[in-house]
C-alpha cells in the first residue's frame, strides 16, 4: 500500500477505514481500501485492478459510509469499463466491510472524468465533482441515486437538556413532530431543509426522529445527551 490520498473515517463498527492511491495485490497503480482497528491491526479490505483492464477502478480517492451504518461508497480517479480515457475515466463504487465491491458507474468524457470526492446528501443521494470532461472539458458536478433512504442530520450531535439543535434534511415543511430517542421536543420549521429545536428534558442518548408528511426520518448518527 502507498500514497494515502485522504484521511481516515471512523465507521459504525468503531474501526477506521481509508484508501491508498497506489499499491495493492494486483498492480502498482491499483490502490487499496484498508481497515485499521483501535489496537493498530491493519487489514486490506480490497485491492483495485482485480478485474481485467482495471474495470473495477484504480487509484481510489475517497471513502464515505452511508448514513445509519451502511456500506461504504467512494470514487476512483482512473479505471472503469469506459475506454474513452487512456487509463480509464474513473468510477463510483460501493463496498461492504468484508470487501465485496460493486461498480456503480464508470465515467466517460461526456459525463466527466477523474472524479474527486463523494458526499451523501440528506436526500440519500450522493454528489461529487470531476476534475475534467463534461461539455466544456472543465469538469462536472454529478449526482448518483442508489435507492438509499433519506435521513436528517443534527448540528451539533451532542448536548445537554435545553441546548439548541439545528436539524438539516429534505422536504421538512409540514413536519408534525420531533423527538430525541422517543422524547418529544418543541420545534420550528425554518425552511424545507432546516428545523430548529432544543434537547427536551428527560431525553436520553439515541436517534433523533422527524415525522414529515412523507414519513419518519431518523438521524444519520446517534445524538448523545450529556
Amino acid at each position: 500500500m502507498a500514497r494515502p490520498p485522504t484521511g481516515l473515517i471512523q465507521a459504525a463498527d468503531g474501526s477506521f477505514y481509508g484508501v491508498t492511491g497506489a499499491g495493492g495485490a494486483h498492480k502498482a497503480i491499483g490502490g487499496t481500501i484498508f481497515r485499521l482497528t483501535s489496537r493498530g491491526e491493519l487489514t486490506t479490505v480490497y485491492s483495485f485492478c482485480a478485474q481485467s483492464n482495471c474495470a473495477d477502478g484504480s487509484e481510489p480517492i475517497s471513502l464515505a459510509q452511508a448514513a445509519r451504518g451502511g456500506n461504504f461508497y467512494g470514487v476512483t480517479f482512473h479505471g472503469g469499463s469506459t475506454k474513452k480515457c487512456q487509463r480509464g475515466c474513473g468510477t463510483v463504487f460501493e463496498i461492504t466491510s468484508t470487501g465485496t465491491l460493486t461498480s456503480l458507474h464508470s465515467f466517460d468524457l461526456t459525463g466527466g472524468t477523474e472524479p474527486y470526492g463523494l458526499t451523501q446528501a440528506t436526500s440519500g443521494e450522493f454528489y461529487g465533482v470531476t476534475l475534467s470532461g463534461g461539455t466544456g472539458g472543465y469538469g462536472t458536478i454529478f449526482s448518483l441515486s442508489t435507492g438509499l433512504a433519506p435521513f436528517v442530520e443534527t448540528l451539533p450531535t451532542a448536548g445537554k437538556a435545553g441546548a439548541n439543535v439545528t436539524i438539516l434534511g429534505t422536504d421538512l415543511v409540514g413536519t408534525t413532530s420531533v423527538s430525541f430517542h422517543g422524547t418529544p421536543a418543541t420545534f420550528t420549521v425554518v425552511s424545507t431543509s432546516e428545523i430548529t429545536t432544543s434537547v427536551p428534558d428527560g431525553a436520553s442518548t439515541g436517534a433523533v426522529e422527524v415525522t414529515t408528511p412523507s414519513g419518519t426520518l431518523s438521524s444519520n448518527v446517534v445524538f448523545r445527551v450529556q
